[in-house]
């Protein structure tokens, strides 16, 4: 992978000391992944001296998300569009100025921006830091194979120029970071920081039943295999997660238990409870829900994509994406096997361990004080 610097979580980097009440303003949204993100760096963060205002936009979180937040810091909702939810770039265009005033009110002392597109326009003298977590770009490039739909190539334009902002460009995993640049080209501000987690307490149940979770009304997330092989096997399924979309994408489960978007403790304790723990996606930078079921001790059950093969090689059990009678088998077998069951999930615990809250981190941290301690070095490198 072309100009790209990978923090892997196995040795952190060394963090100066950062003094109290520096800020950084973090975007987020309540739609996925990026929420739970965004609530456990800004978490981590706090530890190492850094304050955060969460910035969110797009559909507004549940009074349960807010509370989530607010126990973190500062949370500032707009009335601004996520980039994806928009039938073109005009309704976009106001965001910047919101973010230039909101850092120049909270006196922030740089700007963490979890979708590339939300550096385009913005002003401000101090770092900015994007964050590529998916785009539709990305997502189309690993879902078709045909070209991007003309009505779409503007994400293509905009998303480029957000990453041509920003001081630096984090992706949170090696096949993303490949996958950006295949179709941003090259980017010499790239760096790879693997997502992580808190400890867990290890307690996956021996029921051998099956958790899945994740956004599924997303062709991405594969609901439909998933939801197949539910009916070509008699180990029960559970598919958390909202099954409708903001802009009224949605699927219909047949097969599997619908547990509908639920709290991220339910999940949790779900995933504990039944002991294997299935992601069917096509198209996944990196997964945090994998990660939660093998720090609890989970079996995983994973579709082979590079991602996954790149986190979770000889800790997973593999399958086709595309096949549901693949995913049953692979379930039916491990569901059966106790033993077996309890072997991959302390290979998937073990390899858990590499992917820490702490070190993304200390990584972050790092990215942040490198940037703000060379303004003028910065300041050339975009000329």
């Amino acid at each position: 992978m072309s100009g790209a610097l990978r923090y892997d979580g196995a040795v952190p980097p060394a963090v100066p000391a950062v003094e109290a009440r520096w800020r950084v303003l973090m975007t987020l949204d309540a739609v996925g992944g990026v929420w739970r993100y965004a609530v456990s760096l800004a978490s981590a963060l706090r530890s190492l001296g850094i304050q955060t205002v969460l910035v969110g936009m797009g559909p507004p979180p549940s009074p349960e998300k807010v509370a989530e937040a607010s126990r973190i810091g500062e949370l500032v909702w707009l009335d601004a569009p996520l980039d994806w939810t928009v039938e073109n770039e005009a309704g976009l265009d106001r965001l910047a100025g919101l973010l230039d005033r909101l850092a120049e009110e909270h006196e922030v002392d740089l700007l963490h921006l979890n979708l590339p597109t939300q550096a385009v326009g913005i002003h401000t003298t101090l770092p900015v830091v994007v964050v590529s977590h998916s785009c539709v770009v990305t997502w189309w490039e690993a879902m078709h194979d045909g070209p991007l739909p003309e009505n779409w190539l503007w994400q293509v334009r905009r998303n480029a120029a957000g990453l041509a902002r920003a001081d630096a460009v984090v992706v949170p995993s090696d096949s993303h970071a490949a996958l950006v640049e295949r179709c941003y080209g090259r980017l010499n501000r790239l760096r790879v920081v693997r997502n992580g987690i808190a400890p867990m307490q290890e307690r996956a149940g021996a029921d051998g039943g099956v958790v899945s979770a994740g956004r599924w009304w997303d062709d991405g997330k594969n609901a439909a295999v998933l939801d197949a092989a539910a009916a070509l096997t008699d180990v029960p399924v559970l598919m958390a997660g909202p099954t409708t979309g903001p802009n009224g994408q949605s699927v219909a489960l047949k097969h599997a238990v619908e547990l509908g978007e639920v709290t991220h403790a339910e999940v949790l304790a779900r995933m504990a409870e039944a002991g294997i723990v299935v992601s069917p996606s096509l198209y996944e930078p990196f997964g945090l829900a994998p990660l939660e079921g093998a720090a609890l001790g989970a079996a995983l059950v994973l579709a082979d994509i590079p991602t996954y093969r790149e986190l979770w090689d000889d800790a997973a059990l593999f399958f086709d994406p595309r096949d549901p009678r693949a995913l049953a088998r692979a379930v039916t077998q491990l569901a059966a096997d106790p033993a077996r069951r309890a072997e991959m999930g302390r290979k998937a615990l073990m390899r858990s361990r590499r992917y820490t809250l702490k070190a993304q981190a200390e990584a972050m941290a790092a990215l942040y004080r490198s940037l703000a301690a060379t303004p003028a070095e910065i300041a050339i490198a975009r000329t």
